[in-house]
């Protein structure tokens, strides 16, 4: 999770990307959880690879996050933007044993069971587009037998997201290493394809996981439709959203909405898909598909389609807006 997430500036110029919360969580949080739940055993480290700059609070929120599994935290930081298989060899002290790895700006939903046995499972998606995403082909077994980057011609519909696990990891580390060594880069960047294609071809049995959701966010749009549909999974769920402190008045919710502490909420009407950080005020507006970070101030909007950063405060008629932390639009 090194990198700050250009495409979702302004938001990503305070936070970076993985810690942007998503119905009131960080989306790596959120992340993090999800994989503890398919694994359905102890996670005895989690490790994160971030930009030296992110800063002491970012890193003691992380650390949290580990905490929360029972689980034991390390930072590592990856100083220059040198590609996935490089990202990975930054954390090379934390890679042995069996393990996952994930990119930190996607989430997703599952219901498979891990299968053990393979060297390798490579968590996968079907998609309508096969020719805009990475895709594993198959033989007649089940197992992968090839990787296939944005293919023109079809090859398979089954987009790999970004999450692997690896019955043992310093096979890959290996690999890796030897990627690095032999300075085997693609667009000036160490992937890490080249080291599964490598272990691929010694022989190590690879399988898809298929996962029944896969939700991006890689920019507000994007993020913002992920944040509705999170919402209606947990809503589903019938996981709490709106917390007891909330201050209604002369309002009305549509539901699902998270609606966090201490939010105040004045002649609105909030929802469907609406996420409202902790401390934020919403007056005389109508607000729905938007997510509004904390301590943020609304009034007079009728907002649908945007994303409000912390201690933001807006002011107008504008609809789709996208602001970031501490901006003020009157």
């Amino acid at each position: 999770m090194a990198g700050r997430g250009s495409r979702l500036r302004p938001h990503t110029l305070t936070i970076p990307k993985p810690l942007i919360p998503i119905a009131g969580k960080p989306i790596v949080h959120r992340l993090v959880e999800d994989i503890a739940k398919v694994l359905n055993e102890k996670i005895d480290e989690v490790a994160f690879i971030i930009g030296e700059d992110f800063g002491e609070q970012v890193e003691q929120d992380l650390m949290k996050i580990a905490e929360s599994l029972g689980a034991k935290g390390t930072i590592y930081y990856q100083d220059k933007p040198l590609g996935t298989g490089h990202a990975i060899m930054c954390a090379k002290e934390s890679l042995q044993g069996p393990a996952v790895i994930a990119y930190a700006d996607t989430l997703f939903k599952a219901d498979f069971n891990l299968d053990k046995s393979a060297d390798s499972v490579m968590w996968v998606k079907k998609v309508e587009n096969p020719s805009a995403y990475g895709v594993v082909k198959l033989n007649q077994n089940g197992e992968i037998v090839d990787l296939v980057e944005k293919p023109k011609e079809f090859v398979s519909d089954l987009a790999v997201i970004g999450i692997y696990y690896f019955k043992n990891v310093e096979v890959l580390k290996d690999e890796l290493q030897n990627v690095l060594d032999q300075k085997l880069t693609r667009g000036g960047e160490y992937q890490i394809n080249d080291g599964i294609e490598a272990m691929r071809k010694n022989g190590l049995k690879f399988v898809p996981g298929k996962v029944d959701e896969w939700m991006d966010c890689g920019n507000k749009n994007v993020t913002v439709e992920t944040n509705g549909r999170m919402l209606n999974f947990l809503h589903n769920d019938r996981e709490k959203l709106i917390a007891d402190s909330v201050k209604i008045k002369d309002s009305e919710i549509t539901e699902p909405c998270y609606i966090g502490e201490n939010v105040e909420l004045i002649n609105a009407k909030i929802g469907p898909n609406v996420s409202i950080g902790d401390g934020s005020r919403i007056v005389n507006s109508s607000i729905k598909n938007s997510l509004i970070q904390t301590f943020a101030e609304v009034q007079n909007a009728k907002l649908d389609n945007a994303m409000i950063g912390n201690f933001a405060k807006f002011d107008g008629d504008f609809k789709e807006i996208s602001i970031g932390d501490y901006s003020v639009l009157e």
